[in-house]
């Protein structure tokens, strides 16, 4: 594995909103985070997380659908993270080798080596890079790189049921966005779709660009999310039981949360009308697994609602209510039974009976 992988393995940022997930990358010496405007759309500030710093809010800084770029505020304590360089002065040609980065599917971190398929692939007046690295839901906003470990694009859109055709933004208009973003000195700014001229809230009147009229929005205007039906259900009971709400969505209709040692997540399925709960607790023990599975079956008799099951290695507290059945007063009662006996279960099945801790 090159050496650079490490750096980047510890400078992608994993981003949530409550209507999509995606990559950004952190640019150290510039202090923000890089992603897709499509990742962070309808959001003044998303869920943030690293490898080497906690689950966050970060506020959008800057917006800009024509080259689909938004920066983010740097996370906390992100002088220590590493330096990685933009390749901009790089000539790619057709058969170069490169690597996309991100966080395909929710998963924490992924490489996809691939090479250029083309160099220059035209799209609304956008030369892309064509590359057949495979790049998947959640990829959209990270870096691609080459066999320096320098950022030659960001990973942008897909064709639906193209075969491994993925397109990125060469890193040349990242580097012309960042100069004409830090000219303007505003963290509320935005590029007109139509003059392409970077706007702040001096040269933005009546949600109009100063310069030619065209319709503008900077990142403080954008209406909030606010939650509807069954997704507002869900979190009034996150934040009746006391945890913060806009840290915990990870998705579209869904949420994670951290009890004590254990990871609950939370999954509205809307389509069945179905709620499941699933908190995560530990793995299996690699002997006298037995006592241990006893164990799992008494309590499965006993509880009321909760069900302990074995997912591989992975030992799964799961709650599952309907639509129909829940309301705030039900509701709560239930998660927060599920939440209280998944921070007891983990540690009694680790002390008690030789489980292991879950890897952070």
């Amino acid at each position: 594995m090159p050496d650079f992988v490490e750096d980047y393995r510890n400078t992608i940022v994993q981003i949530a909103t409550p209507y999509s997930t995606g990559t950004g990358f952190f640019l150290r010496n510039k202090g923000l985070i890089v992603t897709n405007h499509h990742v962070v759309e309808g959001n003044r500030s998303v869920v943030i997380e690293g490898a080497r710093f906690k689950k966050q809010l970060a506020r959008v800084r800057y917006i800009d659908s024509k080259y689909d770029l938004a920066f983010l505020d740097a996370p906390l304590n992100g002088e220590d993270l590493p330096e990685i360089r933009l390749g901009s002065a790089k000539t790619l040609r057709e058969r170069d080798a490169v690597m996309a980065i991100g966080h395909p599917f929710g998963l924490k971190f992924s490489l996809k080596s691939g090479i250029v398929s083309n160099t220059a692939e035209l799209m609304n007046g956008i030369p892309y890079l064509h590359i057949d690295a495979a790049l998947n839901p959640g990829n959209s906003g990270g870096p691609l790189v080459d066999t320096d470990g320098e950022v030659v694009g960001i990973n942008t859109f897909v064709i639906q049921n193209g075969d491994n055709t993925g397109f990125s933004l060469p890193v040349r208009f990242l580097e012309e966005t960042l100069s004409q973003y830090a000219e303007v000195s505003s963290e509320n700014a935005s590029r007109c779709t139509a003059c392409l001229n970077i706007l702040t809230e001096a040269t933005v009147e009546n949600k109009h660009c100063a310069h030619c009229g065209n319709k503008a929005e900077l990142p403080s205007s954008v209406e909030e999310y606010v939650p509807s039906g069954t997704a507002k259900t869900i979190e009034n009971l996150i934040s009746n039981i006391g945890h913060n709400v806009m840290l915990s969505r990870s998705g579209p209709n869904a949420w994670e949360i951290k009890q004590g040692s254990a990871t609950i997540i939370i999954t509205y399925h809307d389509k069945t009308g179905l709620l499941s709960a699933d908190a995560l607790l530990c793995e299996l023990p690699k002997k006298d697994i037995k006592p241990l599975y006893e164990y799992l079956l008494r309590e499965n008799y006993s509880n009321e609602a909760l069900t302990l099951s074995v997912h591989d290695q992975d030992i799964v507290l799961s709650l599952l209510i309907f639509d129909r059945y829940l309301n705030e007063e039900t509701g709560q009662a239930m998660l927060q039974n599920l939440f209280e006996k998944a921070d007891y279960y983990d540690n009694k099945l680790v002390e008690e009976f030789g489980a292991s801790w879950k890897p952070e």
